[in-house]
């Protein structure tokens, strides 16, 4: 029996929050207090160590109260969690204008954006510069989440991790709600409380809202059949898909596994909403400037400007890269190589079910991330937090209570089609 299990609520939805156990949730919050002390310990980033100083008294509080309090355990640690995970962290370096450099990013792209017409610098600009922060690698919604601090000026409310969380929550909610999964607020709040959400989003969080839309644009096409979803989850996966490349792969995926679950009808409605949402919100952007965003949102990131973008985690691909003209051209070709290989895997055996379809995407990401010229740890969100939103919106089937009331019917339909199997998180 996990621990705490027997400390479950009577009357709680199979899937809620509360059916994991007090025990589970101190567990979680213990860990979060290991990782946070680590950060603070050995981290060579100060806005890293501002948060893990603050964050981590915070999570060992959050698992004493889930562990000693029955009654008001679950909530009073969720609380403690979310506050001094992220809200407390967040604020402090909001009001004190400490973040990583993808935030000051943002707030250019938006002061441009307004008076330029276009978030991005000049080719002749770029090509006199050697600085990495000068490129834009994000499209253009991305700059939305700094027109606030552009146009009403400072203050924490007005500094973008405010609304780029704001969007995460909201999005990652409604994918648990839509996939079918009980206490979605709870479940939200835990996620974004925990270092996998909280960590990234007080000091930058630019790709939280990305993976929130990603999530709820899965959820969308959780179930066939339903026209209105279709196009939803065009027009949702056709805005992530605006704010930055990363959102891409989920467009191959989704039009696979329609294709060989839905049929044409399905794959034209939602590639005609998802490419219109796209040319809609980005056109205007390349039609005044094409090519500076061709430069700062594929060249840049790909590591084919002048300029090496700050991406610079030692993984595979960036290590290969580091080594010369002809290791960069290897890592490229192997990055090429493995992004045909998936495409085939489309091809020959497309995903029929939404497990099958985010299982290949987190797969695919993975292998991205790993070996891409320019790349970081903290990309390894969008696999992680893929796998986290897939195995809480099918927990309420795992704890259904035996001879209780039956758990409820998957939403996935059609044969079960065997995916990878399970395993931790990827961090």
């Amino acid at each position: 029996m996990p621990p705490g299990a027997g400390d479950k609520p009577s009357g709680e939805a199979p899937g809620s929050l509360a059916t994991i156990g007090r025990g589970w949730l101190a567990a979680i919050f213990a860990a979060s207090a290991v990782y946070a002390g680590a950060v603070a310990l050995f981290s060579g980033i100060g806005v890293h160590r501002q948060w893990a100083i603050i964050a981590a008294p915070a999570y060992v509080l959050a698992a004493v109260a889930a562990a000693a309090w029955k009654r008001r355990g679950l909530d009073l640690s969720l609380l403690l969690g979310f506050a001094g995970g992220l809200v407390v962290p967040l604020t402090w370096m909001a009001i004190h204008g400490e973040s990583q450099r993808e935030i000051k990013v943002i707030i250019r792209s938006a002061w441009s954006l307004i008076h330029h017409g276009t978030p991005y610098h000049s080719t002749a600009t770029l090509a006199a510069t050697q600085n990495p922060d000068v490129f834009n690698p994000y499209l253009p919604v991305m700059a939305l989440f700094g027109m606030a601090r552009t146009v009403v000026g400072g203050g924490v409310l007005t500094d973008p991790r405010v609304w780029l969380g704001i969007t995460f929550i909201a999005a990652f909610a409604l994918a648990l709600s839509t996939a079918g999964a009980a206490d979605a607020w709870r479940w939200t709040a835990l996620v974004t409380a925990t270092p996998l959400v909280a960590f990234p989003l007080a000091v930058g969080g630019d790709d939280l809202p990305v993976l929130g839309l990603m999530c709820l644009g899965l959820a969308l096409l959780w179930r066939p059949q339903r026209q209105p979803a279709v196009i939803l989850a065009g027009l949702t996966l056709g805005v992530a898909a605006a704010m930055k490349a990363t959102a891409w792969p989920v467009l191959i995926v989704a039009v696979a596994s329609l294709a060989a679950r839905d049929g044409r009808r399905a794959v034209a409605r939602f590639g005609f909403t998802a490419l219109a949402t796209f040319a809609v919100l980005v056109g205007p952007v390349f039609a005044v400037a094409p090519s500076a965003l061709v430069e700062n949102t594929i060249l840049f990131p790909l590591g084919l400007s002048h300029v090496k973008s700050g991406a610079a985690s030692p993984l595979p691909g960036y290590l290969l890269a580091q080594t010369g003209h002809a290791g960069h051209l290897i890592a490229v070709g192997l990055l090429a190589l493995a992004g045909l290989a998936l495409a085939l895997s489309l091809v020959i055996r497309p995903p029929r079910t939404c497990r099958a379809a985010t299982w290949w995407l987190i797969i695919g990401l993975v292998l991205m991330f790993t070996l891409a010229p320019a790349s970081r740890f903290g990309y390894y969100v969008y696999p992680a937090g893929l796998w986290v939103w897939l195995q809480v919106s099918s927990i309420g089937r795992a704890v259904a209570p035996a001879g209780g009331p039956p758990a409820p019917a998957s939403p996935v339909p059609g044969p079960a089609e065997p995916g990878p199997p399970t395993g931790p998180a990827v961090t």
